[in-house]
């Protein structure tokens, strides 16, 4: 049985939950299909520690398919990242207390690493399910950004391995008094039940625009 690692993290920023986890919690264990199978684990919102918890759930269950989902309050729709830069500027600290500012994810790593999932398909296939989805182009520069290019630095060895990084709205109950979008996190489960087998079956992604004008 081959497994494809999803991850989510803890709450942070004073959140109670982080639909980020719920999400992949509830696929822990699930089969895409005979030979694949869903492992979820969840990383701390810590600068440091994340990459680590990543690094030894990799080495442990060597996935076929690597996908990072993290929070992004603020976000309308399901963010596919396309890059991940060699950068920290933490607006707020870490849950261990650490603030970094203007430094880098690994020192003398490459400036940035692009995702090597097929994501304007996999945004093509929840689009036409109904789902809100898009490729992003820019990760921030928090915890999220971290995990993302530390995720592809472990990897760059490792072409067959696919990975990226997914950016989630907050879930209904985190808006309440916030005047911010919001989605179910029955839908994040859903629509990662549509898109995983996306990013194992095509081999090239789809040429279709999904640029920003800004």
């Amino acid at each position: 049985m081959h497994s494809i690692l999803l991850t989510g993290f803890e709450p942070f920023g004073g959140e109670q939950t982080n639909p980020s986890w719920l999400a992949a919690q509830q696929l822990d264990g699930y089969q895409l299909d005979d030979e694949v199978q869903i492992v979820s684990r969840q990383l701390s919102c810590e600068f440091e520690q994340s990459q680590q918890q990543l690094k030894t759930a990799i080495a442990e269950l060597n996935p076929v398919l690597v996908l990072a989902i993290g929070q992004a309050g603020g976000r309308t729709e399901l963010c596919f990242e396309k890059v991940a830069i060699n950068f920290i500027d933490a607006r707020i600290a870490d849950n261990a207390g650490q603030q970094p500012i203007d430094k880098t994810v690994v020192t003398e790593g490459p400036a940035a690493y692009f995702t090597t999932l097929p994501i304007k398909a996999m945004v093509n296939s929840l689009k036409q399910a109904g789902i809100p989805a898009a490729v992003s182009y820019t990760a921030g520069t928090y915890v999220c950004n971290t995990v993302f290019y530390a995720l592809m630095h472990q990897l760059r060895d490792t072409p067959k391995v696919r990975a990226g990084f997914l950016h989630i709205p907050y879930a209904p109950e985190q808006a309440i008094g916030k005047s911010v979008a919001s989605m179910p996190v029955d839908m994040v489960v859903r629509a990662l039940k549509l898109c995983l087998p996306v990013a194992l079956q095509s081999s090239e992604d789809m040429q279709i625009a999904a640029g920003t004008l800004d």
